[in-house]
């Protein structure tokens, strides 16, 4: 059992594994969002891997798509109602011992 695999976390404006990967950073996931028409979207917390965002998965938060979005609109509330909620909550959970990986998926102690 490994408690934490690596130092290093990562948060990715959608709710992995939608919209992640090489191509989809910044501007890029918002627009992948709305020219996909999905109706929710979000933000991940997640441990840094060898991988791009493909580490285990510490806290996702949703956030509604409204009609008529444009990109910066949705990457603002991304990060006002996810963002700057989940990441503060993931380090605190680490900080504190909470959080253990096992089987390649956090749990919550």
């Amino acid at each position: 059992m490994e408690r934490v695999p690596t130092r290093i976390i990562n948060i990715h404006p959608a709710l992995i594994p939608s919209f992640c990967g090489k191509d989809y950073y910044g501007l890029k996931v918002h627009e992948g969002v709305l020219a996909r028409g999905v109706k929710v979207t979000g933000a991940t917390v997640h441990f840094v891997d060898k991988g791009t965002d493909t580490g285990p998965i510490i806290l996702q938060k949703a956030v509604e798509v409204r009609d008529g979005d444009t990109p910066k609109e949705l990457q603002l509330r991304v990060m006002q109602e996810a963002e700057w909620i989940i990441l503060p909550r993931a380090i605190d959970l680490i900080a504190n011992g909470k959080v253990k990986v096992e089987d390649g998926k956090v749990r919550f102690l």
